[in-house]
C-alpha cells in the first residue's frame, strides 16, 4: 500500500485509528498526520508497547481497514 495514500486519507482515518488506540490524543493524531513511523513512536509511548508489537498492531489494523478506506 502506497504511504502517500494513508496520508491523503488521514482525516477520515483518524477516527479509526483513535477506536483502535484510545490512548492516542487528537494532538498526537495531528502530529502523526498519516506517517507510519510517527504512529509507531507514538504506539510504543502512549501504549508502553516494543517496536515490534507496535508494527504488528499497525500491520494488522491496516490490512482490517484495506477495504474500506485504501482502496478508493
Amino acid at each position: 500500500m502506497n504511504e502517500d495514500r494513508i496520508e491523503g486519507n488521514w482525516k477520515q482515518l483518524k477516527g479509526k485509528v483513535k477506536e483502535q488506540w484510545g490512548k492516542l490524543t487528537d494532538d498526537d493524531l495531528d502530529v502523526i498526520a498519516g506517517k507510519r513511523d510517527q504512529l509507531l513512536g507514538k504506539l510504543q509511548e502512549r501504549h508502553g508497547i516494543n517496536k515490534d508489537e507496535a508494527e504488528k498492531q499497525i500491520d494488522a489494523w491496516r490490512e482490517s481497514n484495506k477495504s474500506s478506506l485504501f482502496d478508493r
